[in-house]
């Protein structure tokens, strides 16, 4: 997912119709042809057809004796069609992020994704989650591929496939490894050299594991995207075929696609692969370039936009179910396929969320509710009950019951006990760097040489003397001499003055990354912590100690034994709060929300909930039930600025519609 699509001229309804002819010739609404493949009529006859699908046969599991995967079909007096083992099927798709879902409600969302009449899911698979270290690779878990596609299959669902490397998602830096920016030479998303070759060992773990579960060797997964967007990117032509050849050359077959904006869906095409694009709308302009581009093939919408995410500080989106209705009805209307994103959204739980860098960077909120079909923590919408509907209106048999309200509960009020300055915690922490320069996150000689990739970074180094302090810092930084707060840098306000002092003292930088830009070329440019030097008064400064708070739950476990102090009183600086949270014998989905607290993240038995910042317009974190043991849980908030009054539970998803 990426930019939103730009406005197009207008076209006639003459070229439109040749695109979008209704494919229900059997309907009676067919006209003459006076062309093969170009057919004309007035839009005034146009009306929804009576044609309706039985498709009750060709789920994954009673589709057993397999031919041919999805094809693409053209037959007089109609439009290209899609479909599978000779019979006409439109994908009906929802995207659903396993990585943003907690493993044990999967077969829930599932289940609500083919209970409301959608015959298909859709995933992103992230690099930078699957390979953290060059090397290491983790499908446990949460990032249980395999486990998740074999799961859509049991619950009746095809699967498309979309690996990357790259897949925006606006997860951090696209869903890229950070350690790619190790690199200086290096450029991500082209043929060079040091990025091909992590792309081949990535791809040499991760091919194996899915190539089995296409639909020829008896799988769900019908579909494999090459890459993603890349016609907005477009930095190398050789790029997209090498892509597509590294997938080929490991047993990915069948029905391969691209995904692109309407207006780029040119550039980032590859000769003898589907092309899709992605919209907000149904518009008539949208297809212009695509039907161009290959008017012989089938419609897929790969990305319909049900809604938008959300960046801290920016009201929250919505868009309305009738705004939605309309385009879906056009779609079903004109035969044409498509993947609704985002079917339900989920979590950007820890550090994995992206940026946006447009007037100014802005981190994406921990929700990724995306104003979906289901919301974040996979309840009903209005827009769940109108697709469903719509299903109805083109299916001979009935849809299967829909799963009962995934419920949510209220416990009683969190109880905050302890607190830990962080200057207190930093033994902690692993062995500091030091150095005689300052070092960027991703360079710091940690993780087996792979740098940091989330979280925060402090730099601690003795000044004798005040001046005016500069400092390059990505993307937020807090400066403290000793334990005093100074003020805050921004990769905008780089300069802050330091008071005149008669002795050496400590000066501190503690520095957060928010996210990474997900989507553009600024992709390349993404190191977080200081970069370049720290200057006073013009004046380099040296010698740095170098903490790296990775926030990781080895570091939670240590500090059990942590001198933790009663808490009383108000507390100004950064620190660790210790508190209980009591759930009963069979925990339940929550949520938490922060009532006076400035800025932090929240970690329930040393698993990372993800940011909260009082600039909305998130106001409550999603806490899934399966995440809670029966009886005590362990909660710990990291708050940046300032303790709040206190953590409380709801049973209601909260976001601010307008930020002052």
């Amino acid at each position: 997912m990426g930019s939103p699509p730009r406005s197009s001229p207008r076209l006639s309804w003459r070229r439109v119709l040749c695109v979008l002819f209704l494919p229900f010739a059997s309907s009676g609404f067919a006209p003459p042809a006076k062309h093969r493949n170009n057919f004309i009529f007035e839009h005034r006859k146009l009306h929804p057809s009576p044609r309706r699908f039985d498709w009750s046969h060709l789920t994954p599991r009673e589709l057993q004796n397999r031919s041919w995967g999805i094809q693409t079909e053209e037959r007089a007096g109609r439009n290209p069609y899609f479909t599978l083992e000779g019979r006409e099927f439109l994908i009906l798709g929802g995207s659903i992020h396993y990585f943003r879902v907690p493993r044990a409600s999967w077969r829930d969302r599932l289940l609500k994704l083919r209970a409301c009449g959608f015959n298909t899911v859709t995933t992103y698979v992230p690099w930078n989650l699957h390979e953290p270290e060059r090397g290491t690779f983790d499908f446990s878990g949460n990032l249980d591929l395999e486990a998740f596609i074999l799961l859509a299959e049991e619950v009746g669902l095809w699967v498309i496939l979309r690996p990357g490397p790259y897949i925006c998602g606006e997860m951090d830096l696209g869903g890229l490894p950070s350690w790619l920016l190790q690199d200086p030479t290096s450029q991500l998303r082209t043929t060079n050299h040091s990025f091909v070759n992590a792309v081949n060992k990535y791809f040499d773990h991760l091919i194996p594991r899915v190539a089995p579960l296409q639909y020829r060797r008896g799988g769900p997964i019908i579909a494999v995207q090459v890459e993603n967007e890349y016609g907005f990117f477009y930095k190398d032509k050789a790029y997209m075929p090498y892509l597509l050849q590294a997938l080929q050359q490991r047993g990915i077959g069948g029905l391969l696609l691209t995904a692109d904006n309407t207006e780029e869906v040119t550039r980032g095409h590859i000769k003898g692969v589907l092309a899709s694009i992605n919209v907000k709308a149904f518009k008539v302009d949208s297809f212009k370039h695509l039907y161009k581009l290959q008017r012989h093939k089938p419609i897929l919408i790969m990305e319909f936009w049900v809604g938008w995410f959300d960046t801290w500080g920016v009201e929250h989106r919505v868009m309305g179910v009738s705004e939605v209705e309309r385009s879906v009805s056009e779609f079903i209307r004109f035969g044409i396929s498509f993947n609704v994103y985002m079917f339900h959204g989920g979590t950007n739980f820890g550090f994995m969320n992206g940026a946006t860098s447009f007037e100014k960077h802005r981190g994406v909120t921990t929700s990724y509710d995306y104003d979906a079909v289901l919301t974040e923590a996979g309840d009903y919408t209005a827009k769940y009950f109108m697709f469903r509907s719509l299903f109805e209106s083109i299916l001979v048999r009935p849809l299967p019951p829909v799963p009962s309200p995934t419920p949510k509960v209220v416990y009683p009020s969190l109880k905050l006990s302890h607190y830990l300055p962080l200057w207190e915690a930093l033994p902690y922490l692993q062995r500091p760097v030091t150095s005689n320069v300052p070092i960027n996150m991703e360079n710091l000689p940690i993780n087996n040489g792979n740098g940091q990739s989330f979280g925060f970074v402090l730099y601690e180094m003795t000044v004798c003397s005040g001046g005016r302090l500069h400092a390059n810092a990505q993307d937020e930084a807090q400066v403290f001499l000793n334990e005093t707060s100074l003020g805050i840098l921004t990769d905008v306000h780089r300069d802050i003055d330091i008071p005149p002092i008669t002795e050496c003292q400590l000066l501190r930088i503690l520095v957060e990354n928010q996210g990474r830009v997900s989507f553009s070329w600024k992709i390349q440019n993404q190191r977080k912590g200081l970069i370049g030097p720290v200057t006073l008064d013009k004046i380099p400064l040296d010698w740095f100690t170098i903490y790296s708070l990775e926030l990781k739950m080895r570091f939670f476990k240590k500090l059990h034994s942590a001198p933790w102090r009663p808490l009383r009183g108000p507390s100004s600086s950064p620190a660790f709060y210790l508190g209980t949270l009591t759930a009963g014998s069979s925990p339940q989905d929550t949520f938490l929300q922060l009532l006076g607290w400035n800025h932090g993240c929240v970690f329930i038995n040393g698993r990372n909930l993800g940011r909260y910042w009082n600039i909305g317009p998130q106001e409550a974190l999603y806490l899934p039930g399966s995440w809670l043991q029966p009886g005590t849980n362990e909660i710990v908030l990291f708050e940046k600025e300032k303790r709040g009054s206190g953590v409380f539970s709801t049973d209601v998803r909260r976001f601010r519609f307008s930020v002052g």
